[in-house]
């Protein structure tokens, strides 16, 4: 069975363009991103590296580490992160791990266990690393986004998801479609429409089993 939502994410110790990462320890009690790719040098991943990168202060700003996979090795790692900071305009201050014998991709369930790629492989032999995941403080696995080889991710999106992440950990309530910071979330329905009133103030209740309330702060 594949990695679900809730699962602990997988450990791993591997090298990478920042010394060797021991993942659970790397974490250190907070969120953190993966961020995986089929191969080095392609044009879609250059472009989504190099929006991590100039992303930098947004990560920072909501304490998330990120790191990215590619299942080619340091040397070659460190070669492309020259041309990912010439297009994007900014450094790569994020660790790339070296994924060259399918630890990391084949734990995350982004390969089958017995994937074999030969000597002088493509992208697309590994077209299936490319996998987004959100993990939060207790290891656990919040979210997951899987993209095919000809569609950039959106990034905007995958910030909009950390937020919302983030603000309902834990929370009595959940963010409805198309929902952006500072608008309106949902009241779970673990929480009366009294308790919410009392918890959270004025409590908008569109349909019995749908009431909105202003973001907490």
């Amino acid at each position: 069975m594949g990695l679900r939502i809730n699962d602990i994410a997988p450990d791993f110790t591997a090298e990478s363009t920042q010394g060797t990462i021991r993942f659970h320890d790397w974490l250190a009690g907070g969120y953190a991103i993966i961020f995986s790719h089929p191969k080095d040098f392609t044009p879609v991943c250059t472009t989504e590296f190099g929006a991590v990168a100039v992303l930098a202060k947004e990560f920072e700003k909501r304490k998330t580490k990120v790191i990215g996979v590619s299942v080619d090795s340091v040397e070659e790692h460190k070669k492309w992160v020259a041309d990912i900071a010439a297009f994007a305009g900014s450094p790569v201050n994020f660790p790339i791990i070296d994924d060259t014998s399918l630890t990391v991709a084949k734990a995350y369930d982004m390969l089958p266990a017995d994937a074999y790629l030969p000597d002088g492989r493509t992208p697309a032999h590994s077209s299936t690393v490319r996998t987004v995941f959100i993990i939060g403080p207790d290891k656990k696995i919040r979210l997951m986004m899987s993209y095919p080889m000809s569609v950039g991710r959106n990034f905007a999106e995958i910030l909009r998801a950390l937020d919302a992440v983030q603000l309902t950990d834990g929370a009595p309530f959940a963010t409805p479609a198309d929902w952006l910071p500072g608008q309106d979330v949902i009241v779970g329905l673990s929480v009366s429409t009294e308790d919410a009133k009392a918890k959270f103030g004025k409590v908008d209740v569109k349909l019995p089993y749908l009431r909105t309330i202003k973001r907490p702060v």
